[in-house]
């Protein structure tokens, strides 16, 4: 075998078959421009940052990415008193607002104010719910993609290199989330709600610098942030089944990752041992990353509509809920909307990580929806669509959204007019929830995702994996 990934070589048979220093790369050992003395300050550097951190027990280093993200945002003064008491009287009365504005009940149980440095460590366990899926997946696909006497001959080093990657992996984290950490405004800014079950949380001193630089008055921007963190929470309360969809969604994309090892190689040609932080920087950068198959474009299309049709309900339901109340409104809603569609570099940096974006591009054709759902259905009858997964909008539906609020009123009308209880699947026709089981969703059901996605999917098929078009309340 010539050329083998990483950096590892078949032994030689004969002293005139080893390569000589023109045939390594440079930087390695016996390489040309590789300067011994340099090999005790290279290790060095690796022990280092090994023996600062406990041993990776997964493919993600959380401990490393926990102290480089706080070591990121460096030191802030707890948030004060007077603005945990703000916060706290902004959200209760954004919860009275919201009351006329949804069927869903109060979802906060405790109200929060964070420094940077407490969001990290409060939404650590949801990242890891996040990143662990994908980081998992292409750790070991690259293990499984070695060839067999490469595997054989590494033994012991396998160990050490799934360490490094998971040092790798928690180094780009730590970097992503200290990023986040200083742009991010609630716990549910990324559409995902990543604090423990029931906590409501702002982070006032970017809550301040953003109605700052807008020239908006500190106490409406924190009345309407309070609001979309209490309306987030009012949809996963009232949705159990939602969070669990978006994870399932990710460990399905994560589960058709493949990696190329020719981008492994790149990387094995040009690693200077002498700098690790090149290799952390390239990973950054992306050079690992696995390049989307079909099967992932569509799940990932999938994840991208159900964030839409979040972030577009949150956004309605605040609107409905301020009104006029707060002269800001309509620029601070902009200004979201288009922040959530276009993301910033920290999401940027994540999406090289995992591979996908956690951004809803449809956001004002989702939300123009649900205000005509409401319209047409009441706030009661909007609602009740989140009761079930395959009774809502598809992305079909976000192309024409007016098309489906006129079925799905066609649908209500033809309800209201006939006998239900004498009524067939075949009375409504394949347009109004008749589907066969060739036409079913391959992860309507998440607890039945893994059986069924690799059969309905990846036999490219658009058709057969759209749920049906219309609604039934």
């Amino acid at each position: 075998m010539s050329n083998p990934p990483f950096g590892f070589g078949l032994p030689a048979e004969d002293p005139s078959d080893k390569p000589g220093n023109n045939d390594l790369p440079a930087g390695f050992p016996g390489g040309p421009g590789f300067d011994m003395s340099q090999l005790g300050a290279m290790l060095s550097q690796l022990g280092a940052m090994m023996s600062s951190t406990s041993p990776s027990a997964g493919p993600v280093n959380y401990d490393l990415a926990r102290k480089l993200a706080i070591q990121g945002v460096g030191a802030s003064h707890p948030v004060a008193g007077v603005d945990v008491t703000a916060v706290r009287e902004a959200f209760a009365l954004s919860e009275v607002w919201l009351d006329g504005a949804t069927a869903f009940p109060a979802g906060a149980r405790s109200v929060q104010a964070w420094t940077p440095a407490e969001w990290i460590d409060a939404t650590m366990p949801g990242w890891q719910q996040l990143v662990g899926p994908i980081a998992d997946r292409m750790g070991n696909a690259l293990v499984a993609n070695l060839p067999e006497e490469l595997r054989s001959q590494a033994g012991p080093m396998l160990g050490m290199l799934s360490s490094m990657g998971g040092m790798a992996f928690g180094s780009q984290l730590g970097g992503a989330l200290s990023q986040l950490a200083n742009e991010v405004l609630t716990s549910t800014d990324l559409g995902v709600p990543l604090a423990p079950s029931g906590t409501a949380a702002v982070l006032p001193r970017a809550v301040a610098g953003f109605g700052s630089s807008l020239g908006i008055d500190d106490n409406e921007t924190r009345l309407f942030l309070c609001a979309r963190e209490a309306a987030h929470l009012r949809l996963y309360r009232g949705v159990p089944w939602l969070r669990d969809r978006i994870l399932a969604l990710i460990a399905d994309y994560a589960s058709h990752i493949t990696v190329d090892l020719s981008a492994a190689e790149e990387l094995a040609s040009s690693f200077d041992p002498t700098n690790l932080a090149s290799l952390q920087q390239s990973i950054a950068e992306g050079l690992l990353a696995p390049k989307p198959n079909p099967t992932q474009q569509l799940i990932a299309e999938r994840l991208e509509t159900l964030l839409a049709l979040v972030e577009g309900w949150v956004d309605t339901v605040v609107g409905s809920a301020i009104g006029d109340r707060l002269p800001s409104a309509a620029a601070l809603r902009e200004t979201l909307r288009r922040r959530r569609a276009t993301g910033g570099p920290a999401e940027q940096t994540f999406a090289a990580l995992i591979g996908i974006e956690l951004r809803p591009r449809r956001l004002r054709a989702a939300a123009q929806l649900w205000r005509d759902l409401a319209e047409s259905r009441g706030v009661d009858g909007r609602d009740s669509l989140w009761s079930d997964y395959d009774l809502l909008p598809t992305s079909a539906d976000l192309e024409a959204p007016d098309e489906f609020v006129a079925r799905d009123k066609q649908f209500n009308e033809l309800l209201a007019s006939l006998d239900v209880a004498d009524l067939t699947v075949a009375d409504f026709g394949a347009g109004f929830g008749a589907e066969s089981d060739a036409e079913s969703d391959p992860v309507s059901d998440a607890d039945a995702r893994d059986d069924s996605t690799d059969d309905s999917i990846d036999d490219g098929t658009d058709e057969g994996t759209e749920r049906p078009q219309g609604s039934a309340s």
